[in-house]
């Protein structure tokens, strides 16, 4: 079991709820807010979570992408705590679980109606799956190829805000593109860290991930403006919809920012910036709930 719950990689879970609890925040604001979509939406994001750090554990065993000049955390496969064999099983029931908790979900958010809507955002569930296992499994997987940011953004971002919103609501504005495209920024920049901090190893294998076809001085740059248009998106959002000093209380989170990126042009080598990790992803947690809770 220890060795499940290391392979699930818990410290990740954070970062995959901000979009979810930013959708459903400002729901709550927005009205109607379903408390079974809120319930229902955080178990498909955990599923979905843990599937896709279960298939890069898989997949980066098998394309021989994990080895000995791999940095960050132990993957459970290739130190043989957890069989390949074993690890596949996991992959498929922590599948089936995510495709049944996203079914109930669209049921939920469409109270028990069939409708269009309904199709689509089946068809979205299952293009979500399919993204959270081909990361680095399959003949071509997306996440050697540099499209790994891309997926972030769209999935952890626009899909997770927005997509949990609708179900709320029915309902929807194009502003709410832009608290979406915060969070998927944001996500975006904790696959640009990871990857600026793994590119030695990542080079020497053949993985092609955006640091490694920018190269780690440009990975700097792109990861600050990550962040900033990130934050640029709230802030734009907050000045459209402007009622209270308190909807300005997000802004709390700057100097951690701040501090993060000081610490990202510094920190050499690449392998020291694995704290980091840690950090941005709970300043982003912390910047959608503070954000969505005081909408």
């Amino acid at each position: 079991m220890k060795n499940w719950i290391h392979a699930a990689r818990l410290r990740t879970l954070p970062l995959a709820f901000s979009s979810t609890l930013m959708g459903s925040f400002l729901a709550w604001h927005d009205k109607p807010f379903k408390t079974s979509v809120f319930i229902l939406a955080l178990l498909t994001t955990l599923f979905l979570q843990i599937l896709s750090n279960l298939a890069n554990d898989y997949g980066d065993y098998i394309n021989g992408k994990d080895n000995e000049n791999r940095v960050g955390p132990k993957r459970t496969v290739q130190s043989g705590t957890i069989t390949p064999k074993a690890m596949l099983t996991g992959i498929i029931i922590v599948g089936l679980l995510a495709l049944v908790s996203g079914i109930l979900l669209i049921v939920y958010g469409f109270d028990f109606q069939i409708s269009y809507g309904g199709l689509i955002f089946f068809l979205l569930g299952m293009a979500a799956l399919a993204a959270a296992i081909n990361y680095t499994v399959g003949k071509n997987p997306y996440g050697y190829m540099g499209f790994g940011d891309l997926f972030v953004y769209i999935f952890f971002g626009l899909t997770g805000v927005l997509g949990t919103y609708y179900l709320h609501t029915n309902a929807l504005g194009w502003q709410m593109m832009l608290p979406a495209s915060a969070v998927g920024l944001l996500s975006t920049a904790v696959l640009n860290l990871n990857n600026m901090r793994d590119v030695k190893g990542d080079e020497l294998s053949g993985k092609r991930t955006l640091v490694v076809i920018m190269g780690s001085k440009n990975a700097h740059y792109y990861h600050l403006f990550l962040i900033l248009c990130s934050l640029l998106c709230l802030v734009v959002y907050r000045a459209m919809d402007y009622h209270t000093p308190l909807h300005w209380l997000f802004l709390i989170t700057l100097p951690f920012f701040a501090i993060h990126l000081y610490k990202v042009f510094t920190t050499n080598p690449p392998a020291a910036l694995d704290p980091e990790l840690k950090k941005l992803a709970l300043a982003t947690f912390g910047t959608a709930v503070l954000f969505g809770v005081f909408a």
